[in-house]
């Protein structure tokens, strides 16, 4: 596996020192990190994906380590038993969480469809008003030739 190569490879282009520069402000961090950026336009960019919200586990379907029929509560029961609670709190708060979130996201969604149809309205109304004047002056300007011929 270690054989020499058959063509000697070509010394890979060395990158130019850059200087040590450090930010005073958040401003001048975000125009160096720019820079950075703008000095190969063609190499990409990595987006970070979304994170997963958080989710409790769901609660066991068998659970193992329950107390012996002859036993009473060892020293170390308490401690199961509140890892076991805590962890049914974080799950009900969850819950609660997601239940809060979808009320205010439908209660989000009623209010924009309200809005939308008071727009609609009012669009509605002005138009019915532009098109009585429109009417009114086409109405004047046919009682105006009708005047002109009577005249005449």
């Amino acid at each position: 596996n270690m054989a020499a190569p058959s063509a000697p490879r070509p010394p890979r282009p060395r990158k130019e020192p850059q200087p040590l520069v450090i930010p005073r402000s958040a401003a001048e961090e975000q125009r160096l990190r720019l820079e950075r950026l703008m000095r190969n336009p063609e190499k990409t960019v990595p987006i970070p994906e979304k994170l997963n919200e958080w989710a409790p586990r769901p609660p066991p379907e068998f659970v193992r380590d329950v107390m012996g029929s002859s036993a009473g509560a060892g020293s170390g029961e308490f401690h199961v038993y509140r890892h076991l609670r805590r962890r049914e709190y974080q799950r009900q708060d969850f819950m609660d969480a997601m239940a809060e979130k979808q009320r205010l996201d439908e209660e989000f969604q009623k209010k924009l469809e309200r809005n939308k149809m008071i727009a609609e309205e009012q669009t509605a109304k002005r138009r019915r008003k532009r098109q009585k004047l429109k009417e009114k002056k086409l109405q004047a300007k046919k009682n105006k030739l009708e005047q002109r011929k009577q005249e005449k």
